[in-house]
């Protein structure tokens, strides 16, 4: 993971606006969200894995599935997901997680990020803070 300083930590944005604003830069909220927190994250690669900038948010009034829902951007970072090929090993017959969770787990969550996308991080959290402080 590797931290990139921003200009967006701690402001606060509708969640419903926001979603449409960075929805139009390629973005989705990532599937690690909760009731009161989450991420947008930007798939930058698929090498090895997977590639992508994440841009954390907390809800700082009511839950993310409420509507008009304010949440405060925490600071955007690179990361690597590295995924094992093959079946998962904790899969077993009888294992209800399984008959809906078809994926594996990751082999390396933490997996190191290529040097070759850094700079290309950089720019779209650059991108990220003139689409949205200057509006």
């Amino acid at each position: 993971m590797i931290e990139i300083p921003s200009k967006l930590e701690g402001k606060s944005f509708k969640l419903f606006n926001l979603e449409q604003e960075l929805k139009s830069l390629g973005y989705t909220i990532g599937g690690n969200w909760d009731y009161d927190h989450g991420s947008f994250d930007y798939k930058i690669d698929d090498e090895v894995g997977y590639q992508f900038l994440r841009l954390p948010f907390q809800a700082s009034d009511g839950q993310l599935d409420s509507n008009g829902t304010t949440v405060k951007l925490g600071r955007p970072y690179l990361l690597s997901h590295k995924y094992q090929i093959g079946l998962d090993d904790h899969v077993h017959v009888g294992n209800v997680k399984s008959s809906f969770d078809q994926f594996s787990e990751p082999q390396d969550p933490d997996a190191g990020f290529p040097e070759k996308y850094i700079d290309l991080g950089k720019s779209l959290v650059k991108e990220l803070e003139n689409t949205l402080l200057n509006r």
